[in-house]
């Protein structure tokens, strides 16, 4: 066995679990980006995983696995990013413990990120969001569920990971109503929830009855729904809700969706670090992607950067005949 099994093992049990508390997530995301690595280095070199070495996993390599990732597998840069940052995770920890391998390691260290095309948010207009709560019928157990889990997503921009593992117990309806959740790298933070949302919830949670470690929203034989099952039973209610909203099949909606849209709402009212804050973002840096979707922020900052004198505003021909030759 060489010196890259054992330093790999004790990446995983000293670095991730003992000193970094790595999320289950986490450590299964780094997992598979460690199989798929050593599978395909032992497919190119023809040696056994245990018996690969640092040398092996050498820059050209690492740089042939990831084209291997986009182009066999067919993964985005930003999976093919992902999967870099796991490698490179491993190779500082080598850093440390195999000094003798510190040019390979170094050279892997300095393989960078892929840039790619950033798309603009997609989120819902509030014609949307009420064409989608009113999809499901409340007729039914499971479209009071579902009605409850939408409205809730929506107003408190929870990811579909926290909003599957929310418990009754996490859930406060009386004075300074809210959810309390565990998020992204173990931070928790808690979520106010609106008078509308607080009576839908208080019917639903009287109606279902559960212990406080149940799920809030649960299948019909009580356990979690899995982020599949949200994103099924959205695909569901949108594609009802656009018999009566067309603007919504043009649109692809996901649970995220759901959370762009609370980061829309709140920013039409807030400052961004507050927005940051509330959906428990590490970094303003990732709020800022809000920014560029909303026209409206961009129209203040060209009301304040307009010369003085100027009346605010967008600029309106001041004669139909004017008006008609502006549009032609």
């Amino acid at each position: 066995m060489t010196v890259l099994a054992p330093s790999m093992q004790a990446w995983f049990t000293d670095r991730l679990v003992n000193q970094r508390d790595a999320s289950p997530r986490t450590i299964t995301a780094y997992r598979d980006t460690m199989r798929l690595l050593l599978t395909f280095a032992s497919e190119q070199t023809g040696k056994l995983p245990s018996r690969l070495d640092i040398d092996d996993l050498d820059a050209p390599m690492i740089g042939a696995f990831l084209d291997h990732l986009e182009q066999d597998r067919g993964n985005s840069p930003r999976t093919r990013n992902a999967r870099l940052a796991a490698i490179h995770s491993l190779y500082r920890y080598c850093a440390l413990r195999h000094p003798e391998h510190a040019h390979t390691i170094a050279r892997v260290i300095e393989i960078p990120n892929k840039r790619y095309d950033r798309t603009i948010v997609s989120y819902l207009e509030q014609h949307e969001i009420k064409a989608l709560l009113r999809a499901p019928d409340t007729t039914t157990w499971l479209g009071r569920r579902d009605h409850a889990l939408l409205l809730t997503a929506i107003q408190t921009g929870l990811r579909v990971s926290e909003l599957v593992n929310l418990r009754i117990e996490h859930v406060r309806l009386d004075t300074g109503a809210s959810v309390k959740v565990l998020g992204k790298r173990r931070k928790q933070r808690v979520a106010p929830l609106t008078p509308d949302t607080v009576r839908v919830m208080r019917a639903w949670l009287k109606e279902r009855q559960g212990e406080a470690d149940d799920p809030v929203f649960p299948t019909r034989q009580g356990r979690p729904l899995t982020p599949k099952a949200v994103a099924w039973l959205l695909d569901k209610h949108t594609s009802a809700a656009a018999a009566r909203c067309p603007s919504l099949a043009s649109k692809h909606v996901t649970p995220h969706t759901l959370r762009h849209t609370n980061a829309m709402l709140l920013l039409a009212k807030n400052d961004i670090a507050t927005v940051a804050l509330w959906l428990g973002h590490e970094s303003i840096t990732s709020t800022e992607i809000y920014l560029h979707a909303d026209n409206n922020i961009k129209q203040k900052a060209i009301e304040n950067v307009a010369p003085p004198g100027t009346p605010p505003g967008r600029y309106k021909p001041p004669d139909q005949l004017l008006a008609f030759l502006e549009g032609l």
